[in-house]
């Protein structure tokens, strides 16, 4: 009798095992679906129609691009609260090659500058910072808390330097197509977002450099026994994500057709919150392209869905404060558990 009851309630453990440890395992990819389908049951189905995925998806791409950065480096083990000052100063040296030439207010008046020019110089700025908060916290061992909040400082005051804190307004029509533009039904924005996830996933999942991010993550020590040229890495990582943050820049401007001094405010903690919520872990070493990109999806149908719903943007900041707690509170327990 002991022997039946033992084998009846062990394919039941089993089974209870196996689903705690799904859940577990993909409690992102969960967590997205059920507020996909409570959205979708709240708008009668509205908020699932193609024109507003598609407009969810065209509101949080440069958002992804900051994020994919951001979830790198905090694989490291690093954090890196210049962001949203990056993206503004991107996005207004984006604004700035770009503007027509017939502006009368325009930064460089009467230039006709290529529509490449704009791209590159945005992405060589945010290149240029990455790498400066590299050395910082490589070579110059300050804590990327402090070394990235020292760039915030930096990236802000050298955006009113260069624009006067002005507008810069009047963007060329063939600039804006860059972002606003469709191949299809698919917007061009999710198209550039695909192959930046692309490539971090091919870092991640299938070369050495990955492979290091995750074990300088984990222990920089034993890292550096093994080997690992830590300090090297930490560079190219934060100069990689920078780059992220001036493609991410050049695709506002071209959105927005335009940039100011509040472009991109807050957008570092909109990227910590959804790499956060993607399951990248803070304790570092854990994480996925795949989690990143759920976690700003996750945290788009939040901020749309409340929107959607006329909820003031105010509480938005509170729900995004919130995530982060709770995200953060649940991985170190996760993390204790496992250790």
């Amino acid at each position: 009798m002991a022997d039946f009851t033992e084998k009846a309630v062990k394919p039941c453990t089993d089974v209870k095992d196996t689903i705690k440890g799904i859940g577990s395992r993909y409690t992102n990819y969960i967590t997205f679906i059920v507020l996909a389908i409570i959205l979708g049951l709240l708008t009668h189905g509205q908020a699932l129609k193609i024109d507003s995925v598609q407009n969810l998806m065209i509101a949080e791409s440069v958002r992804a691009f900051t994020a994919l950065g951001v979830g790198m480096i905090i694989i490291t083990r690093g954090i890196d609260l210049s962001i949203g000052y990056v993206i503004c100063l991107t996005t207004s040296i984006a604004a700035s090659f770009s503007q027509n030439v017939d502006y009368s207010s325009a930064m460089y008046p009467g230039v006709d500058f290529p529509l490449w020019l704009p791209v590159v110089a945005a992405v060589v700025v945010g290149m240029l910072v990455g790498a400066f908060n590299g050395v910082l916290v490589a070579y110059a061992r300050l804590p990327p808390f402090i070394a990235t909040l020292g760039t915030l400082s930096l990236a802000r005051g050298t955006q009113l330097i260069y624009t006067q804190a002005k507008v810069v307004g009047s963007l060329k029509d063939s600039y804006k197509q860059i972002a606003q533009g469709f191949a299809g039904p698919v917007p061009n924005l999710v198209i550039y977002v695909a192959i930046a996830a692309l490539i971090v996933w091919i870092i991640l999942k299938h070369t050495r450099l990955g492979a290091n991010f995750y074990a300088i993550g984990g222990n920089p020590q034993a890292a550096r026994v093994a080997g690992i040229n830590v300090e090297k890495d930490l560079v190219f990582v934060y100069t990689f994500a920078g780059s992220l943050y001036g493609i991410g820049g050049a695709l506002m401007a071209s959105r927005l057709g335009l940039a100011n001094s509040l472009t991109g405010n807050g957008m570092e903690l909109d990227a910590i919150a959804a790499v956060t919520v993607g399951g990248i872990s803070q304790a570092g070493g854990v994480g996925t392209m795949g989690g990143m990109m759920i976690g700003i999806l996750t945290l788009g149908i939040i901020n749309y869905g409340m929107t959607y719903l006329g909820i003031d943007s105010y509480y938005q900041l509170l729900m995004k404060g919130a995530i982060i707690i709770i995200a953060v509170f649940f991985d170190m327990r996760k993390h204790a558990r496992s250790e």
